[in-house]
């Protein structure tokens, strides 16, 4: 049974990072044939309302009654940092670069969570120790990495395939790097990817928070997907009043709504749920780099997008950077571990009574940073 389980938690891994990744390169042509990127956003965040708001009021009907509207405002305010202004940043960024770039920014939101955490006090960093010299080579990474992928861009590596599957993207992407203003616009997203990473990471922190006070990851995630298709209807209607702009054709406008609404809100969600009940958050943080390698080659094979070497290496820093923390935090937590036996020898009874009621914050925050290593947003 356990060796079943174990089978299922590696195939839907590697499923749900076929499934990101398919996002970032239907998103990047939607984009790129003249979506507008906050519209795609309401339009996002409304099918994935429509989809799990029934769910929740079928499953969760006497708990979603007894929710407080102090904490409803949290979320609300939540889901204004963490969807909204995060959504919104991320695909005014992909817009402005490549869907390389976008997978390769996914591997430095759990760093970006750490720092979050560190200084809100909620992780403890040991600069002497195996485990806080990872963590803080992992945050060294990631920032190296952001910059390569800003100012350095590189030689460009041919297209896998030059007959695209969405044409709309081939001028842009051939000519996108040789001029200065196509160069700012570039560096531009990049940090506007950095900022939508960070609004993220601090959702994900206060997620953690909010899921203490009522431990319901359904009744959160649909919560704040609603919120979120309210806030960003309004933020569309302030930057979209041309109601040409709101029309939805059959092409890939249409799929990516579709895709990223329904595919990967709904099913993403659920399995990778899964997937961490299974065999825990830091099995499915190891998977997030197969995303970026499969960008490159969906990017390049049906954008016909020119993937530049910065891209690769700043993306490959970002993936070091990710597995250093990883390491760390796993390393700790062996520790942690070996020192809590230690105390439950010396008193048994009070030291598993505190380790027992300490145990929920941890892996509320360890929870909710798997949902920013999915780089499912809902």
């Amino acid at each position: 049974m356990d060796d079943a389980a174990t089978k299922k938690a590696y195939i839907i891994a590697i499923v749900v990072q076929i499934i990101l990744a398919g996002m970032s390169v239907i998103s990047k042509a939607a984009f790129d044939a003249g979506l507008s990127t906050f519209i795609f956003v309401f339009y996002r965040q409304a099918a994935g309302s429509i989809l799990m708001l029934p769910l929740a009021l079928i499953l969760q009907r006497k708990n979603a009654r007894s929710m407080p509207f102090g904490w409803l405002l949290k979320l609300f305010l939540c889901a204004l940092v963490g969807n909204t202004l995060s959504l919104s940043l991320y695909n005014v960024s992909l817009k402005f670069t490549s869907a390389t770039v976008a997978a390769a920014a996914g591997n430095s939101m759990p760093v970006f969570t750490f720092c979050l955490a560190l200084l809100l006090r909620m992780e403890v960093v040991k600069p002497r120790s195996a485990s806080g010299i990872a963590k803080l080579t992992g945050v060294a990474l990631c920032l190296a990495g952001v910059f390569v992928i800003a100012f350095y861009s590189g030689p460009a590596l041919s297209p896998v395939n030059h007959h695209r599957a969405f044409t709309a993207n081939a001028s842009a992407s051939a000519g996108s790097v040789n001029t200065s203003s196509s160069n700012s616009r570039w560096i531009e997203g990049t940090f506007l990817m950095v900022l939508a990473n960070v609004a993220w990471s601090l959702s994900i922190v206060w997620q953690a928070a909010l899921l203490e006070e009522v431990p319901n990851r359904m009744l959160v995630a649909t919560a704040l997907c609603v919120f979120s298709a309210v806030q960003s209807f309004v933020v569309a209607v302030a930057a979209e009043r041309d109601l040409s702009r709101w029309r939805l054709h059959l092409d890939a406008s249409l799929l990516s709504v579709v895709y990223a609404g329904f595919v990967v809100t709904g099913v993403t969600y659920y399995l990778q749920a899964w997937c961490v009940v299974i065999k825990g958050p830091v099995f499915f943080a190891v998977w997030t780099p197969l995303c970026f390698v499969l960008t490159i080659f969906s990017s390049s094979f049906f954008l016909g997008e020119i993937v530049r070497l910065g891209s690769v290496v700043g993306g490959i820093l970002l993936v070091g950077g990710l597995y250093s923390v990883l390491w760390g935090k796993n390393k700790e937590s062996k520790v942690a571990a070996s020192s809590s036996e230690v105390n439950m020898t010396a008193d048994c009874t009070l030291d598993v009574d505190d380790e027992e009621h300490k145990k929920p914050n941890k892996y509320g925050l360890e929870e909710a940073t798997s949902s920013a290593l999915a780089g499912e947003q809902v």
